[in-house]
């Protein structure tokens, strides 16, 4: 019997094998295109690749700087002539001030075409000790892959590097700034300034004549990855109040404690001050889930969403207070409150409020160790502002502003309350580990980083002697 082939069916299996060939075909070329932009993307996230070490002249100057052991004020005398050194092989003349026993700050100046107008670089010498449980010796400056560790790599000899190559720059240049450019290294900041800016202001205040800019440390660099999203430049910060309080029995300062806990964890912001507006305005664009409350803080808070928003932005809108261990002595029970205020807070009110708050429980303020502010926020309507963000958008292709610190603790507050407007920088990304390092072990800075902020800063610093 002859076999009958039905056409119709015929037809449909060669449609069925075209369109199999086709699928086929796409997933090929799906897959093609998949396995590129995987390459692609492995190309251009090199996050864990170690990058070529490149040791320059200002990462061996680093390297030479960490090695002193600078948290002891015999180390803190040494570093001072090794900076002031640097500056006279660089024709630049340096003069060491002794504030202490040992304790040496390093000034030099570069006369300007125009009086006033200013601009110092300043910075601190001193380290705090390095501590137990390093890896790696702290003052080694060691170099592993593309970090260089060692205690003082982050906080702050870099930047002290940095504005050193910077100041050295405008010397050597041959050309004589607009105004005069100001390098400044300080002995003491970490226990609190006395025997560095403080002693300095008070014992030799013709240094700071003519200042009105000053660039320090203080700015943050917000990284994804490691790819940097926004470059803050720092213009103010909360400022710190601590105070012993005294009570006649541990049950008394309990109670103290207990009245004090609505302020611990306030419900309402306290105001919006301009600067902390102009940073939630500056951020709001790379914030994706708070965008919106951070764009207009007012309204945010006239809408009663101020909750919505982080922890760590709403401390910026209020005063803040945290109390320490309740402790013997002398035969009354004693602890330390530390009240946090924003920059504007007159700290002898906010003390008159802490002893109205715990005097019926029989507390009293016994000692006040610690009084910082008011110190008023910078204002970023300069043309030296202009140009760090200016630089910080070419150089790094990144959202760049203004930054309000949970809390300022540099040697700004003493020269922004004298009327000189100071910006912090870090002009080199600084990851989340390695900005967690600072103050604690194993520091270190990430040196291709450093070497572009290094150039950072040059450019800066360029850019305003020009002028």
């Amino acid at each position: 019997m002859a076999r009958v082939i039905d056409p119709r069916r015929h037809r449909n299996e060669r449609i069925a094998a075209a369109i199999l060939v086709l699928i086929v075909a796409a997933i090929a070329v799906m897959m093609v295109r998949w396995n590129r932009a995987e390459e692609e993307a492995l190309r251009a996230d090199r996050r864990y690749i170690p990058k070529p070490l490149k040791v320059t002249p200002e990462v061996v100057s680093l390297q030479e700087l960490v090695r002193i052991d600078s948290s002891k004020p015999e180390g803190v005398a040494a570093a001072a002539r090794w900076i002031a050194a640097y500056l006279e092989r660089n024709g630049v003349r340096a003069e060491l001030i002794e504030s202490g026993p040992s304790m040496l700050n390093v000034y030099a100046r570069i006369e300007g075409r125009e009086p006033g107008g200013a601009l110092l670089l300043f910075n601190h010498i001193d380290v705090v000790p390095p501590g137990d449980g390093w890896h790696i010796e702290p003052f080694a400056a060691h170099l592993r892959g593309d970090q260089m560790f060692g205690r003082g790599t982050l906080d702050m000899k870099a930047l002290t590097i940095c504005q050193l190559v910077a100041f050295v720059d405008v010397a050597k240049s041959g050309r004589v700034p607009q105004h005069d450019l100001v390098f400044l290294a300080t002995a003491e900041e970490e226990r609190g300034s006395r025997q560095g800016m403080q002693w300095l202001l008070a014992h030799r205040p013709e240094l700071f004549e003519d200042v009105a800019y000053g660039i320090t440390e203080g700015g943050i660099t917000e990284l994804v990855g490691d790819r940097l999203t926004y470059f803050g430049v720092e213009i103010g910060g909360k400022q710190m109040v601590q105070a012993v309080i005294s009570a006649p029995t541990r049950d008394a300062l309990r109670a103290a404690r207990i009245a004090l806990e609505p302020a611990m964890f306030p419900r309402q912001p306290v105001r919006v001050i301009p600067a902390v507006r102009a940073y939630f305005q500056a951020i709001a664009p790379t914030r994706l889930q708070f965008r919106e409350g951070l764009q207009d803080i007012d309204r945010t808070i006239a809408e009663g969403r101020f909750w919505e928003l982080p922890a760590t932005y709403r401390d910026l809108v209020q005063n803040t207070l945290t109390t320490g261990p309740p402790e013997p002595r002398n035969g009354k029970w004693e602890m330390l409150v530390t009240m946090v205020n924003l920059p504007d807070e007159q700290p002898d009110a906010r003390l008159a409020w802490l002893g109205k708050t715990i005097a019926p429980a029989g507390a009293i303020v016994r000692e006040v160790p610690l009084r910082d502010g008011p110190v008023p926020t910078s204002t970023d309507k300069t043309r030296l502002f202009a140009l760090l963000t200016a630089e910080a958008r070419r150089r790094y292709g990144v959202a760049a502003g203004v930054q309000v610190l949970y809390r300022s603790a540099s040697d700004s507050r003493f020269l922004r309350a004298r009327g000189i407007t100071c910006y912090g920088i870090s002009p080199y990304l600084v990851n989340f580990a390695q900005s967690t390092s600072i103050h604690a072990t194993n520091e270190a800075i990430t040196v291709s980083a450093f070497v572009e902020g290094v150039e950072y800063l040059r450019s800066v610093v360029r850019a305003w002697a020009a002028e």
